[in-house]
């Protein structure tokens, strides 16, 4: 969740944005930061290459979480976590992935330890997931299922 509202707060754009707010909000900056603009002062097209990498990143990040786009992949999500077992996972500062035997993983945010720990100790960690998890959490999709 850190790492959603420190996005947000970069970009200027409140939890609420629209991809269209978003998007908008994305080209203001970069039209700002540039680093075209900066043609002839080294030390500012440096800056603005590093505002800018960290102005995509926020942006691209905050898509990937975006209700519109959660809302568009519904149906795979659904059908991933529904039939493709756990293959692993790794959990970090209440970042829990999870990988996919089909090849798909997602990240869900603000999973708190002891629900982590939960997870770690359920006999049917799917099941679990299904109740607790998967539905429950701010999720994106870090990779793509394999094609069979």
């Amino acid at each position: 969740m850190k790492r959603i509202i420190e996005s947000r707060k970069f970009l200027g754009v409140d939890k609420t944005a629209s991809l269209k707010e978003l998007k908008s909000e994305y080209r203001n900056l970069m039209k700002e930061w540039h680093p075209d603009k900066f043609a002839d002062n080294e030390a500012g097209r440096e800056d603005a290459e590093g505002k800018s990498k960290q102005i995509i990143e926020a942006y691209h990040f905050l898509v990937s979480v975006a209700p519109e786009t959660i809302e568009q992949n519904l149906v795979q999500y659904n059908e991933t976590v529904a039939n493709s077992q756990i293959l692993n996972y790794s959990y970090e500062k209440s970042l829990l992935q999870l990988n996919f035997v089909d090849g798909s993983s997602y990240e869900y945010f603000g999973v708190p330890k002891n629900v982590y720990n939960k997870f770690c100790n359920a006999d049917a960690p799917a099941r679990f997931c299904r109740r607790n998890i998967y539905n429950e959490f701010v999720y994106r999709k870090v990779s793509k299922a394999v094609e069979a």
